[in-house]
């Protein structure tokens, strides 16, 4: 079959993480046709070069988001919007029927988002919550980008300024948002524009989304709304993976912006109303553990609808390791990741001061994976924050790591320290296997972990594990280490004490963590579970278009139309599905006499 991989921000351009699981999810399944859909995030991304692409991939369609001067108003060209930023082809403005489509269909989005605006946050919504004036809003712009292009200039207008300050001042809004000021409304909208700059991509074509079987969106949010686009303008299936949930990123990351308080709560209004729409009209969603499909649910997503699909790590490099049977020295601790305040290293050292009164000979090892390939880059989770690639030292992390170091002094004075800060890559710890094999008890002291991937790392080696209960630890380590609670000094040195002491107990934990490992955790499970679930997509997803059930003399073609669509109140027949698509024409198409949803229905062989 004929995938849609679309993607934001990560392959084919990075090297790790998301970009990372991607190549090999592309790689790994050659008996499907990929075709790729990527959003680039910055000029540096881009500047980096792309992956090589196997031979299956059918062609590549990239956009850059980092600027919004490749989205002209004017009529749609052949080559695409981006063409005619190249070939410097004089724009349009929009004419009256088309300014006031923009704005009455600006006017329902933005009424749905002002009134949810008030609310909390968090709020956890249903799938039947969904608001009808966002759907029409948002898809009435798609439809309008869809045949004359412009959005992206119509959203930095005055006129959407006023549409938005309207709906701020509707009765029924909450006071954070009545509260908005013209810089609110002008910051918000420059974040909405930004937001929706994939409806104004000439991807939703008969040559473009319109041609692939399935829609796999890499990661929710922007990287999904082309896929919401395809299902609307094609019936395309749309399957989600998410390795951290977006909007719950949006929410924490959300206190650390320069916005005010009223362009914030739109802004979270608006990504609460656009998750639960992808949610809404995914057929599947996936998560990599429970603890992303619990707060999937909590965002509105359908139970029935969610799969947890883990994670899978190239184990190659760890199998010398894992396989020796050595359980490390028995003196000492290792602690491997990137430093920052929510890996909490500084209950990490007190503890340790626990453990040196009561064993004056343990060791504590830190190895910072900064500035190199780490563990979840390593793992390649679908979806993960952060810079792909290889991350570079910020300026928090430096100071978070010279008040460790100096903590560290402060603990342990002396020349000889028993606490040791390294890099990995360096001469001591060359590979990351390196690094576990340095201590025969590896500690994760984490209070804010998505999923733990250099925990699985240590499992693949075969090491005895000390952890936090934070994010999917327990999930991940199901019974094959030690947990204790976040922020507990004295019961993180209690686990560390206990396991250094006994060399047979650690013998036994890194065993049934490996085979843990090898059974749950690796790219063959991973590829396998995805393969399967793009079966199971197609073989749910009714026959789209009239093509699809006819011969070249209109006569029915054999085995055109599957079994199930006979069946009763399940799988409807191609008319009835034709006939629900075309029951509320687009404004564009209405004046032509066509159908909006049957404009880029396209057949294939069954």
């Amino acid at each position: 079959m004929r995938i849609g991989l679309l993607t934001d921000g990560g392959y084919p351009y990075a090297t790790g993480g998301s970009g990372l699981w991607c190549d090999r999810l592309v790689r790994g399944l050659p008996q499907h046709e990929f075709d790729l859909f990527a959003l680039v995030r910055s000029v540096e991304q881009e500047a980096r070069g792309r992956l090589p692409l196997p031979a299956h991939v059918r062609r590549m369609r990239t956009a850059p988001l980092w600027s919004a001067d490749e989205y002209l108003p004017g009529p749609r060209s052949p080559k695409g919007l981006f063409a005619r930023m190249a070939t410097g082809t004089a724009a349009r403005p929009y004419g009256r029927r088309e300014r006031q489509w923009f704005t009455n269909r600006l006017a329902d989005l933005a009424a749905s988002v002002c009134a949810a605006g008030g609310e909390d946050e968090t709020v956890v919504r249903s799938p039947a919550d969904t608001d009808p004036r966002f759907t029409d809003g948002l898809y009435g712009l798609a439809e309008l980008a869809r045949e004359y292009g412009g959005l992206a200039a119509a959203l930095r207008s005055e006129s959407a300024v006023q549409v938005l300050e309207a709906a701020c001042r509707a009765r029924g809004t909450g006071r954070t948002v009545q509260r908005a000021t013209v810089p609110d409304l002008l910051a918000f909208a420059q974040e909405l524009g930004r937001a929706l700059r994939p409806l104004s991509l000439d991807w939703y074509d008969e040559e473009g989304l319109g041609a692939v079987d399935l829609c796999h969106a890499a990661s929710g949010g922007a990287a999904a709304l082309p896929g919401l686009l395809a299902k609307h303008f094609f019936r395309t299936p749309l399957l989600v993976t998410e390795g951290g949930v977006r909007l719950r990123e949006h929410y924490l990351a959300a206190s650390g912006t320069p916005l005010n308080a009223p362009a914030r709560a739109l802004l979270a209004s608006f990504h609460g109303r656009l998750v639960t729409e992808v949610y809404r009209q995914a057929t599947i969603v996936t998560a990599g553990n429970t603890h992303a499909r619990r707060w999937q649910e909590r965002c509105g997503a359908d139970r029935a609808k969610l799969r947890t699909v883990r994670p899978g790590m190239e184990r190659d490099g760890f199998t010398a390791l894992g396989e020796s049977g050595d359980c490390g020295p028995d003196n000492t601790l290792v602690w491997v990741g990137r430093i920052e305040p929510a890996k909490d290293l500084v209950t990490l050292l007190r503890a340790f001061a626990l453990v040196r009164e009561a064993e004056p000979g343990a060791r504590l090892r830190i190895i910072s994976t900064t500035g190199a390939l780490n563990a979840a880059e390593a793992l390649g989770a679908p979806g993960t924050s952060g810079t792909p690639g290889l991350p570079a030292a910020g300026p928090e992390d430096g100071g978070h790591l010279a008040h460790c170091e100096a903590l560290a002094a402060r603990l342990f004075p002396g020349a000889a320290s028993p606490v040791s800060f390294e890099e990995l890559g360096g001469a001591r710890v060359p590979e990351l296997p390196d690094a576990y094999a340095a201590g025969g008890v590896v500690v994760l002291s984490g209070v804010a972990e998505g999923f733990p991937a250099g925990l699985v790392a240590s499992m693949f080696c075969g090491r005895a594990t000390v952890s936090t209960d934070a994010g999917a630890v327990v999930e991940t380590i199901g019974g094959t280490g030690l947990v204790v609670p976040p922020r507990n000094p004295g019961a993180l040195a209690d686990a560390c004490l206990a396991l250094l002491r006994d060399p047979e107990r650690r013998a036994r934990l890194g065993a049934a963590a490996r085979a843990r490992a090898l059974e749950l955790f690796t790219v063959e499970q991973n590829l396998a579970a995805f393969h399967g679930l793009y079966l199971e997509l197609i073989a749910r997803a009714p026959v789209r278009g009239q093509a699809a059930t006819e011969d070249a003399d209109g006569g029915p073609r054999p085995f055109a139309t599957p079994p199930e669509a006979h069946v009763l109140d399940a799988w409807p027949a191609p008319d009835a599905v034709r006939s629900a698509a075309c029951r509320t024409p687009s404004w564009a198409a209405a004046r032509r006499g066509v159908c909006a949803g049957s404009r880029g229905a396209g057949g294939r062989d069954v």
